[in-house]
């Protein structure tokens, strides 16, 4: 027996389903992961531009008068591997974290950049290099042996003229002042790189 008007049979649509914000929005793993590259890639990078300037310095005729330029060239790429490192670790933390906003990735980007600071500052403090920072540390005091005439120059003076106390001020205010910028200057590479890790949360999945 045939019925004509018998109702197609309904078949429920598949529903995928789809990723939602996490109430935490700090993620500790993913920025510890971040942090250890971040570290890592400055190190490197250090370690290698300050064996180029070495390298420079040794093979030079004149390493005295040259000492001046590869210190600055150093310090310079030391700002700028620190830079990369940021951008590199936010990327990372970004992309380990999964799907997440914008802002979120922005927040997680700027907790990075203050771990790192902070353990990188310890790690000055502490004398701890690292197998890779041993060598960057040692350019600087090659450089300075370099620059006296391989003399070892007391760290205190018994007595010093007040142009030698200004000339201590404005190195320490310039020291001082590019701390600031260069940290500055690390948040944005932190968060740039968190913000083009980060991955769209609104993909559905099935």
């Amino acid at each position: 027996m045939a019925y004509g008007n018998r109702a197609p049979d309904v078949v429920d649509p598949v529903v995928g389903n789809r990723i939602v914000e996490y109430h935490d929005r700090v993620r500790w793993g993913p920025i510890i992961s971040g942090l250890l590259v971040a570290l890592t890639t400055q190190l490197i990078l250090s370690a290698l531009g300050a064996a180029i300037g070495l390298s420079s310095l040794a093979n030079s005729g004149a390493p005295r008068s040259n000492a001046d330029d590869v210190g600055i060239g150093v310090g310079i790429w030391s700002i700028i591997s620190l830079l990369i490192g940021l951008f590199v670790g936010g990327w990372i933390t970004a992309r380990a974290s999964g799907p997440m906003n914008r802002s979120t990735a922005l927040l997680n980007g700027a907790i990075l950049w203050a771990t790192t600071l902070i353990i990188g500052s310890w790690l000055l403090a502490s004398g701890v290099g690292g197998t890779f920072g041993i060598a960057a540390s040692n350019a600087g005091e090659v450089i300075n042996q370099a620059q006296q005439g391989g003399v070892n120059v007391p760290n205190r003076a018994p007595n010093i003229t007040a142009q030698q106390a200004r000339d201590i001020a404005g190195n320490a205010a310039r020291v001082g002042w590019s701390f600031v910028f260069g940290s500055l200057l690390g948040l944005v590479a932190s968060m740039v790189g968190a913000s083009i890790g980060t991955r769209n949360h609104n993909r559905t999945y099935q």
